[in-house]
């Protein structure tokens, strides 16, 4: 205790720029807790909505005293449920979380978000029939944004009802996150946010690393022993990541408060689940602490064994060649799966590509961080040996007497760049499988539920490019088997915007409809007459010509089956037929059928919309993925900005002697600025190409082991460079005033 009571006396007797850097310390550690927070916090907020989800959930049972019946549709592209409940008889009926007692006929409890949405939207008051009592409380919700509702009814008015259990089960329901795609996205923030915020808390833990080594050695030359050495640059580092620790907590705490009222797209979670468990705390206040002092150990064995060699300078050792040869494993696992799939071999599948692919990228992500030092100084070492230019001679004689401040300065902004290859790997998976493959998305409603006006408001909506009806013909006798015809009323414009091919189409002609795809109807025979009913009750004659259009539809389609093709000219004005359901078309990217579905939603909110293909929980999920995966990227963006300005600035610092010493032999401002530039671009060039290198080959591995239709990410390339272009042009721009000709005498090495 003597000795660390020591270090913090000396530190705090060693003028204003020891306390500047503990300052410093202490805030760089406080940001890396708070991102670490907020990467732990993650999911014990999907837990939180999980468990509350799970504890709601309808169960039947054997009792005789109501009957439910659960429905789950889409309000615009978020999902709504709706749980009707009918009394058949006396008794006690069990009452859901939230809920102080289960709605009577004619009553509804709702939730907050969907009572707002029934008193800001009168035409959306058919969603729930009847009066409104109550509504649901935090405990029966998952998220402040859920849209659920308790209705009471009569027991004729349910079909195919089950009967009332119990609520809640021991199995999670409804998760927010599947597991599967919940471990994805654990092992994607571990990579993006993790493994570059340690290297930040080390970062911070190591700043005046040479200044901090030549004072502790001098400390140990006059008689302070080892281990007393390195108690004292214990108490500097702890004491600094415990402050920070503590800051970064309370720091975390306030910004949850404020993003659980705002909310990301696709979450709202309250404050409460949030805020970090005893776990994350521990880990927060003990883990940042405990790896300050295993960074301050390692930083500081050498000044405390070799103390003549750090106060005179002595030769550093080479870096360590060990850690580069993890990308000799993670490299030829990666590229084999890649080699695989352009021979035009399947490797998807199996359980060893679960183990192979996520090891092979944690190998390549900790060899390109391991083998930075090593590379950068090789490649330093030719470069100054074969250039003839002074400022390019000096910057590598530098960067190779001293190529570990390579990883302190770009590593964060490396394994940023290889984090953001794979979160565009997992997002394209998670695409792939959440909606369809098809480039068209269509969305069906029955006509009955809609206006004439609602037909024009949803034909004009954003991003929908055409529309059409299908209906089915009329029988006067239904019990009979008599044959029954699809006809499409739609143009031919229209019907290619729904349908892959299309081939001799005409428009104001009935048209039989032949996709090779499908198989023949055997009941639309040429010459066969069919009857399709009008919504007036008249009725419109068509018979199945000679002449057909040739199409071929995506699967699954509406238009996947109809015989008849009817030009809209046929109806008479003002009249539809009778039972048609519209069919709107728009482009199938997640966007665009979350812009569709919220403005139906907006026109039709009663209508029944099927986004045929796809599922909407799953449409859901993907948003909360995205959204979960920008935050990581943002933390991981702040993170390795953060390392890199911390370390250039203390690298500038620290070498203010070296500057001083070159100033006195002539060296002018602009060599000394293209020295100091050149340092900083030298590694970053190194580390940025490995890392999109590396992070592409890591996701089309992904993409290729996950069986999906696409295999190579060429759109996610140009990103990537681009974003490496700006990181190097704003690195550059950054390193230029960290460099001051000024001699300051007390700069100057006297050895």
């Amino acid at each position: 205790m003597k000795a660390f009571a020591l270090g913090l006396r000396l530190l705090w007797g060693s003028g204003r720029r020891a306390r500047a850097r503990l300052l410093l310390m202490a805030l760089g550690s406080a940001l890396g807790v708070s991102c670490l927070a907020a990467a732990l916090t993650i999911p014990t907020i999907v837990a939180a909505y999980d468990a509350r989800v799970t504890s709601r959930s309808v169960q039947p049972g054997k009792s005789n005293n109501a009957v439910y019946k659960e429905f789950l549709d889409p309000y615009g592209s978020r999902p709504l449920r709706r749980i009707f409940i009918a009394r058949t008889g006396p008794g006690p009926l069990p009452v859901p979380p939230g809920v102080k007692k289960l709605p009577g006929a004619g009553e509804a409890i709702v939730s907050p978000r969907l009572g707002a949405i029934l008193a800001a939207n009168p035409r959306a008051a058919g969603l729930v029939p009847g009066r409104v009592i109550g509504t649901i409380a935090p405990a029966g919700l998952g998220g402040p944004d859920d849209l659920y509702a308790y209705i009471g009814t009569s027991p004729d008015e349910l079909t195919e009802s089950a009967s009332l259990g119990h609520f809640g089960t021991k199995y999670a329901q409804h998760e927010l996150l599947e597991p599967s795609t919940l471990d994805i996205l654990r092992f994607t923030l571990g990579c993006v946010v993790l493994l570059p915020l340690v290297i930040f808390l080390s970062v911070c833990a190591r700043l005046s690393g040479e200044s901090r080594a030549r004072r502790l050695a001098a400390l140990r030359l006059v008689g302070l022993s080892v281990k007393d050495t390195l108690r004292v640059n214990a108490g500097e580092t702890v004491v600094a990541a415990c402050v920070g620790a503590v800051i970064g907590l309370i720091v975390y705490l306030g910004v949850n408060e404020v993003m659980a009222r705002v909310g990301l797209p696709g979450l709202h979670w309250y404050p409460a689940d949030g805020r970090p468990e005893g776990a994350t705390i521990a880990v927060c206040l003990l883990g940042c602490p405990a790896l300050a002092w295993v960074v301050g150990q390692f930083s500081a064995r050498r000044a405390a064994q070799s103390p003549i060699s750090v106060r005179r300078t002595g030769e550093s050792r080479p870096p360590r060649k060990y850690g580069a040869f993890l990308l000799v494993p993670g490299l030829g696992v990666i590229s084999s799966y890649c080699l695989l799939s352009a021979m035009g071999r399947d490797p998807s599948g199996g359980s060893a590509s679960a183990v192979l692919v996520p090891g092979a990228v944690l190998m390549t992500g900790a060899g390109l961080v391991l083998g930075l030092a090593p590379i950068t100084s090789w490649l330093s070492r030719r470069l100054a040996a074969s250039s003839k230019s002074l400022p390019l001679a000096l910057a590598m004689r530098r960067t190779e007497v001293d190529p570990g401040s390579a990883i302190r300065v770009v590593t964060g902004l490396v394994l940023l760049v290889f984090g953001a290859s794979l979160t565009q790997g997992v997002l394209i998976e998670l695409d792939q499988v959440s909606r369809r493959t098809a480039p068209v998305q269509e969305y069906s409603l029955p006509m009955s539920q809609l206006s004439a006006q609602q037909q024009t408001q949803m034909s004009a909506l954003s991003g929908v490019r055409a529309h059409g009806l299908i209906a089915e013909s009329w029988a006067a006798d239904t019990e009979e088997n008599l044959p029954r015809i699809q006809g499409i009323v739609a143009t031919c414009a229209q019907l290619a915007a729904f349908t892959e091919t299309e081939h001799g189409c005409a428009d104001n002609r009935v048209l039989r409809i032949e996709d090779p795809t499908f198989p023949f109807d055997e009941d639309a025979r040429l010459g066969s007459n069919f009857t399709f009913l009008l919504n007036d009750g008249r009725k419109l004659k068509a018979t199945v010509p000679l002449d057909a259009v040739t199409v071929r539809a995506y699967q699954p389609s509406e238009f996947a089956g109809p015989s008849l093709l009817i030009p809209p000219s046929l109806l008479p004005p003002g009249t539809q037929l009778a039972g048609a359901r519209l069919v709107l078309a728009s482009p199938s990217d997640p966007d665009t059928v979350r812009s569709v579905l919220d403005g139906i939603g907006a026109v039709a909110p009663t209508a029944s919309v099927e986004p045929v293909g796809i599922v909407i929980d799953s449409l859901a999920q993907l948003t909360v993925i995205r959204s979960l995966l920008v935050v990581g990227m943002v933390l991981g963006l702040v993170i390795g900005v953060a390392a890199f300005v911390v370390s250039v600035a203390d690298r500038a610092m620290e070498r203010r002697g070296q500057v001083a010493a070159l100033g006195l032999l002539g060296a002018r401002a602009g060599t000394l600025r293209v020295v100091q530039v050149v340092q900083v671009l030298l590694p970053l060039v190194v580390g940025l190409g490995a890392a999109i290198v590396a992070g592409w080959l890591a996701e089309s591995s992904y993409l290729i082991t996950g069986g999906g239709a696409v295999h190579w990410d060429w759109e996610g390339l140009p990103l990537l460079f681009a974003c490496a272009l700006g990181v190097m042009l704003a690195a550059a721009v950054a390193s230029v005033p960290m460099v001051r000709r000024h001699i300051d005498p007390e700069h100057i090495r006297r050895d």
